[in-house]
């Protein structure tokens, strides 16, 4: 479960802080939440994920991250699984400047938000084209993808190892049978 301290600061004042703390936070609505802990199937599919990332989108143009900076509101900074973000920002920067594609990795104390506050979130951002939400208990995932006139407010939904998942937008695609490659359910 979260723990949501009675600690409310700015967007600075967070980054400046988090780089001194060894958990995981974000900051929602101007307040401080701790993250939970991953779990190995967590720590797989996104490691797995990553590696299909990189090898599928050209490098000058793409980076992907795990647990970066992402401005999600007035007083909001979350910090998705991976992250699909623009080549060419600041070594030093602490927040994605162009995101494309985020993706989350469901935990039992995560769903909600995932799924919810996040789904709700995530669309606002101008640059992003995909938002990908991978469960951890079986090869499932949510995929909301821009269209011409924005996301969907329904997800495309992929249940079983033998779906993919497809983002035309970064000309890419992602069996979940090699997203959820070394995980074993049960």
């Amino acid at each position: 479960m979260n723990i949501q301290p009675n600690q409310r600061m700015s967007k600075a004042a967070f980054i400046g802080w988090g780089a001194t703390e060894e958990g995981r936070y974000e900051l929602v609505g101007g307040r401080v939440v701790m993250m939970p802990r991953p779990s190995l199937a967590r720590g797989l599919i996104v490691g797995n994920l990553y590696v299909a990332l990189r090898g599928r989108l050209d490098r000058k143009q793409w980076v992907v991250i795990q647990e970066y900076g992402l401005d999600a509101g007035p007083e909001t900074l979350r910090y998705p699984d991976i992250m699909v973000d623009r080549a060419g920002g600041l070594a030093k920067a602490y927040i994605a400047a162009a995101p494309a594609l985020v993706a989350e990795v469901l935990s039992p104390s995560s769903v909600e938000i995932d799924l919810g506050d996040k789904r709700s979130e995530y669309p606002q951002i101008p640059s992003l084209l995909a938002y990908v939400v991978l469960s951890q208990d079986e090869p499932k995932a949510w995929i909301w993808t821009r269209k011409e006139r924005g996301f969907k407010p329904e997800p495309e939904i992929l249940d079983g190892a033998e779906s993919t998942i497809r983002v035309a937008a970064l000309k890419i695609e992602l069996p979940l049978l090699e997203l959820y490659g070394d995980v074993e359910f049960g």
